[in-house]
């Protein structure tokens, strides 16, 4: 599939079957060290990571268009978490999200992020919302834990130029620029440390 493809249903699958792989690598490290630079636990992150993957289907099935539905469940599973049932919880999410995306009619609308401005979004805008948060939510926790993660440059390729014209980038920074390594790209836009 083309680099400048829409970042799609499958790209999700796939990415989320590589943060799940690389979790389970890690079920027995301590989960309960800090997730990169961030204040929270790496169990905590990837519990996190997990609802931003359910997060996106709920918002697109509400059709609500000037915030977030207040109907959003916390799928969460906080105290009761382990790396097993974070992998179990994401690999549903995704088939709930991709499974909501595939449902709706593409001329729907709805909210995609919330503030400061409302932005709205097509039915094909929710798959990489998610696959954003879990990608970068995932590289944190792979900082935390020292386990390698590094997506398939396609992948990210394709989740770059989808986001770029995303108003959450203008937020963060300077905006995401195209560069000849799309991860570093996604990484420095959001404020993250490449190692580099």
């Amino acid at each position: 599939m083309s680099e400048t493809a829409p970042f799609g249903s499958a790209d999700l699958e796939r990415l989320a079957g590589l943060v799940a792989d690389g979790w389970r690598r890690a079920s027995d490290r301590d989960w309960t060290v800090p997730a990169g630079t961030l204040d929270w636990s790496c169990l905590a992150t990837a519990d996190h990571a997990v609802d931003c993957v359910y997060a996106p289907a709920f918002f697109l099935a509400s059709r609500r268009l000037e915030g977030y539905p207040t109907a959003c469940a916390d799928l969460r599973l906080c105290a009761d978490a382990t790396p097993a049932r974070l992998v179990e919880s994401l690999e549903i999410a995704t088939r709930i999200l991709t499974a909501v995306v595939a449902a709706t009619p593409t001329t729907a609308r709805s909210i995609l992020f919330q503030g400061p401005e409302p932005v709205v979004g097509a039915p094909g805008d929710f798959v990489p919302r998610g696959a954003l948060e879990l990608i970068l939510h995932a590289h944190d926790v792979a900082l935390g834990l020292e386990i390698p993660f590094t997506p398939p440059r396609d992948l990210c390729a394709r989740l770059r130029e989808h986001t770029r014209g995303w108003a959450m980038w203008r937020l963060l920074g300077p905006g995401l620029r195209a560069h000849d390594d799309p991860w570093t790209d996604l990484l420095v836009a959001s404020g993250r440390a490449t190692g580099r």
